[in-house]
């Protein structure tokens, strides 16, 4: 007689994933969440001309936050071994910036798994990595890797 019965039927972990990553045109994570936060131009503020209390208020240069992402741990190594080539154990000495920066491509898909949207990111790279997530024997979830990526924009591909 078996120790445990075995579930036959079992629940998709994966399915709430429902944004994936493409690096290098191949699909490196799906995330359950992905903080792609707003595009804010800074302020730039002029005294009129020949009215010195005439205040007029530009845009500026157009400020990038880091965007967040949370990926459920697999056994590929894609963001890892991106995320090794800024933050390198080994010290700055065996520290390579070749490649560090890289587009992606951040998918949306609906529940029938079509793709519905997909947003460009350019000039990525690793700013924060937290490889193993706080570990929790007492919960019934995914664990959850969370990545922060510096970037120089991003846009929605309208194609």
């Amino acid at each position: 007689m078996p120790k445990f019965t075995i579930k036959r039927q079992s629940n998709d972990p994966y399915r709430n994933f429902k944004f994936r990553i493409q690096i290098d045109n191949k699909y490196v994570a799906g995330l359950s969440k992905c903080d792609i936060p707003n595009k804010t131009p800074e302020k730039v503020v002029r005294r009129g001309i020949g009215n010195p209390s005439a205040i007029h208020k530009l845009p500026g240069k157009t400020k990038s936050e880091a965007i967040t992402l949370a990926t459920g741990i697999t056994h590929d190594t894609s963001f890892e071994d991106w995320a090794n080539l800024v933050n390198n154990f080994q010290g700055d000495a065996a520290m390579s910036l070749k490649n560090f920066r890289k587009n992606i491509i951040i998918d949306v898909f609906n529940e029938a798994n079509q793709k519905t949207q997909s947003y460009h990111v350019y000039n990525c790279w690793v700013s924060e990595y937290q490889a193993v997530p706080d570990l929790d024997a007492g919960v019934n979830a995914v664990m959850i890797q969370t990545i922060k990526l510096e970037n120089e924009g991003w846009d929605q591909d309208t194609s």
